[in-house]
This record gives C-alpha cells, sequence and structure tokens, in this order.
C-alpha cells in the first residue's frame, strides 16, 4: 500500500506558509523511519511533515510495546509507567469530575479505558473514544466501557458533556481545527476541556532536541508551547482557565530519551534528568515537561 501523506502548505494556528526545518527525528517504535519536524516562521508553531494518515498510519501503532495501547509491563520503562499511571488516574480524576458528583464524561483517547472506568466508578457516565479496536476491545471487555470510533464523534449530541478529556490525544489528531470546533459543540455551556500535551518549550526538549521522546514522530503531528495551544484555543473561542504540570512526565520521557541517545545507564541518567526539570518548572511553569491546560468556552 502505498503512503498517504499529510502535507502542510498552510499553518493550521495562523495560516502563513512560511516553514523552517528544524528537527530530523527517528520513530524509534516502530518504522525507524525519519521524519522532518518544521516551524512556522510567523508564530512559532511546530509540526512533523508529511505523516502517513489514514488506514496507512495504523500501522505506526502497532507495537507490543506502545503502552497506551496495551497493558504489557515487559521492561523497566514500562514498569514505570503502570506504576505511575496508577498514581496519575488518581489526580486525572480528580480534576475531571472537580465540582461535580455525577456528569457526563467524554474520554477521547481512551486507550485501554483506565482513566474513563476510574471516572465511571464515582458515578459518571462515562464515553470512550479510540480509533485502536484491540484497545477498545479491552476497554470494553474489562472495565465494561462504551467506546466508539473517531468517526462516530459527529453523531453525538450537542451540549451534552460537562467535561471532556484528551490525555496526550491533540497531538494525534490529524484534524486539529476541526476537531476543535467539534468539542466546543459538544461542551455544555459550563462544561470544560481538559487537554494534556508534551510541551516542546520544556527544559528536557530543549536538552535532548531530536531524540526527545515526546515528539513520538509520526503518530505526534503537532508539537506544542503553552504561547502556541493558547493561539490554537483563542482561536476556536476557548479561554484557558488554568494551568497544571505533570510532573512524572518529565521523569518518564527523560528516561525513554536517554535510551533513544543509546546512553549507558539510561534509567539513572533519565531520573537526575528528571529532577533537573521539575525544579526548573518549579519556577517557570511554561519549562514543565508536559501541562494540563482547563478550558471553557
Amino acid at each position: 500500500m502505498a503512503n498517504t501523506l499529510q502535507h502542510i502548505e498552510q499553518c493550521p494556528l495562523c495560516g502563513d506558509s512560511q516553514f523552517v526545518h528544524t528537527e530530523t527525528c527517528k520513530d524509534y517504535f516502530v518504522s525507524h523511519e525519519d521524519f522532518s519536524l518544521y516551524r512556522c516562521c510567523n508564530c512559532q508553531f511546530v509540526f512533523t511533515q508529511d505523516v502517513p494518515v489514514g488506514e496507512e498510519k495504523g500501522r505506526y501503532y502497532e507495537a507490543s510495546d506502545y503502552v497506551s495501547h496495551s497493558d504489557v509491563k515487559k521492561g523497566l520503562v514500562n514498569h514505570v509507567y503502570h506504576h505511575v499511571r496508577r498514581i496519575m488516574l488518581r489526580r486525572k480524576t480528580r480534576l475531571a469530575t472537580k465540582g461535580k458528583k455525577q456528569g457526563n464524561l467524554l474520554d477521547v483517547g481512551c486507550g485501554t479505558g483506565y482513566f474513563a472506568a476510574s471516572v465511571k466508578r464515582k458515578g459518571w457516565n462515562v464515553v470512550g473514544v479510540e480509533p485502536s479496536k484491540t484497545a477498545a476491545e479491552t476497554a470494553h471487555t474489562k472495565f465494561d466501557l462504551e467506546v466508539i470510533p473517531p468517526e462516530r464523534l459527529t453523531e453525538l449530541p450537542h451540549y451534552q458533556f460537562y467535561t471532556i478529556t484528551l490525555w496526550h490525544v491533540l497531538e494525534h489528531l490529524e484534524d486539529l481545527n476541526e476537531s476543535m470546533a467539534l468539542f466546543s459543540k459538544l461542551l455544555r455551556e459550563d462544561g470544560r476541556l481538559l487537554v494534556a500535551l508534551p510541551n516542546n518549550n520544556s527544559y528536557d526538549a530543549a536538552k535532548y532536541r531530536a531524540h526527545w521522546a515526546a515528539y513520538d514522530v509520526p503518530r505526534h503531528i503537532w508539537h506544542f508551547s503553552p504561547d502556541t495551544f493558547r493561539r490554537l484555543a483563542q482561536k476556536h473561542g476557548y479561554t484557558i482557565t488554568s494551568v497544571k504540570r505533570m510532573p512524572f512526565d518529565a521523569f518518564y520521557i527523560s528516561i525513554l530519551s536517554e535510551k533513544y541517545r543509546n546512553r549507558r545507564f539510561p534509567l539513572l541518567r533519565g531520573v537526575f534528568s528528571g529532577i533537573a526539570g521539575y525544579f526548573v518548572s518549579l519556577f517557570d511553569r511554561k519549562k514543565g515537561s508536559s501541562l494540563v491546560y482547563q478550558l471553557k468556552i
């Protein structure tokens, strides 16, 4: 099957067509192919150029150790991931349900369903969205969750959801502007959109550059900083009401990045890098490895 590529000719944030090449990154998970990052000369937004889309995109997620789509615990990094996930589930659930004992939640990119199931146990009505049939089946079988494919998002009734969550998902979506517009229609008037994103303005992004694991090409198409995400939010009529750090991500991403650099003792080096990044982000939140944005219309 020939590749179907998404070639960006106009910046999705500002519409400018002048770009500069910034990095060439490798897909370490599946294909080991190289992909190019470009930056908009006007608004500084960064994206991966010529990513496979449509049916061809699926094969870049077909790795047994792509942990968000599986429950694999083999290997030190995956073991760390699952341990941290248990801690973060409690924090994410509190944030998503804050101020409400019950409500409707839409979890876009629910993976194998752990977060959605945690919210469901709180008495909420939860709908998951997941393109991976294997992950969706796991979420349904293990947690009895309602999971729909992305193409059915437009069938959902408008103004239904108090909370819509995208935990490291927006950077994967091909139709960036269309997705942000749709979420605003699905939210209740008093609803909230929670978006967790890697931060390409972070301490660890600057340190690892092309080896920064959170570039995750070609699965990650869009690479946000706090400034470029604010621009996207404002374009679609959202107001950012809070920005929170995801402190554990700095450690996980740094460990993976050290592994990609093929350095000795990647765990130890990654932990030290994560500690440095954590302290930098205490003084400047815009340097945090991953950030959670809370938005309202």
